[in-house]
């Protein structure tokens, strides 16, 4: 095992087969959920991966019930409140998409659970998504009262359309599993009991290809994802912008409260 990997807390690091990288996510007793450092950890961790010549692909999942469920109310409360945070989690959410965009490695990301923020960033911009039957998705940006920033606007459309990505991230509506393959927001959608082997079996068919044939045919395709750069940075903009204002302090204190949130009503911008 690599000890680049040792500096890493928000992981299990394990290697089920020679040249492929597993990264778990780890805190199934809070779902997974990103603090400050595993915010960092899931943004600039492609960049080792990148580097590792020891391994030709790499599986994200989750520990337990969840992939990821984002980050916290805790740094959630701390963007809302703290501008250094708000400037620094605006950094970090671009560099985790082009540092997943520009890692030459692919990955293969085997959804178990729930996936949000930064979780559901990593899992649908993988290169290969896979995801259990059970699992439902969505994108909960307006409902807490910021943009759809993140990876949906230089994704979601691409993927599924921009009719479909309009709906799914202006309402805020779940996607089950099989209905997220059906509209090509993720590669795959089978059983939940399949998902982990099948991620593997994947995982096995990329090591065992020609790397240079295969990255290279990523970085080829990734050109269609950053030509739509632009537009996915005045998406993080506008969402870090967001958090400024009432409608996410009133976003934020419904989620905590569980209950509908009151947005403030007004003349739009």
């Amino acid at each position: 095992m690599s000890s680049r990997y040792d500096k890493y807390e928000t992981f299990l690091v394990d290697y089920p087969e020679p040249r492929i990288l597993r990264l778990t996510f780890n805190k199934p007793e809070r779902l997974n959920a990103l603090d400050r450092k595993g915010h960092r950890e899931i943004t600039y961790v492609w960049r080792d991966i990148d580097e590792d010549e020891s391994i030709d692909c790499v599986i994200l999942t989750g520990k337990g019930r969840a992939f990821s469920a984002g980050g916290d109310f805790d740094m959630i409360q701390d963007i809302v409140g703290n501008e250094y945070t708000r400037h620094s989690i605006w950094k970090e959410a671009r560099d985790l998409v082009y540092n997943l965009i520009n890692c030459g490695k692919p990955v293969i990301s085997a959804i178990n659970g729930p996936a949000v923020g930064a979780g559901l960033v990593a899992a649908l911009l993988a290169d290969i998504s896979i995801v259990g039957k059970s699992v439902s998705l969505t994108d909960g940006h307006t409902r807490l009262g910021v943009a759809a920033g993140d990876h949906a606007v230089i994704l979601w459309p691409l993927l599924c359309g921009m009719a479909k990505a309009k709906y799914y991230l202006l309402t805020c509506d779940r996607l089950s599993g099989e209905e997220a393959e059906r509209i090509g927001l993720v590669s795959l959608c089978v059983e939940d009991g399949e998902l982990q082997n099948k991620a593997l079996a994947v995982a096995r068919n990329l090591a065992n290809g020609a790397p240079n044939a295969i990255r290279w045919t990523k970085y080829s395709l990734n050109n269609w994802l950053r030509m739509a750069g632009p537009s996915f940075d005045a998406s993080t903009a506008l969402e870090m912008l967001g958090f400024t204002t009432e409608e996410a302090r009133e976003g934020l204190l419904a989620l905590q409260e569980k209950r509908p949130a009151n947005f403030p009503k007004g003349s739009p911008v």
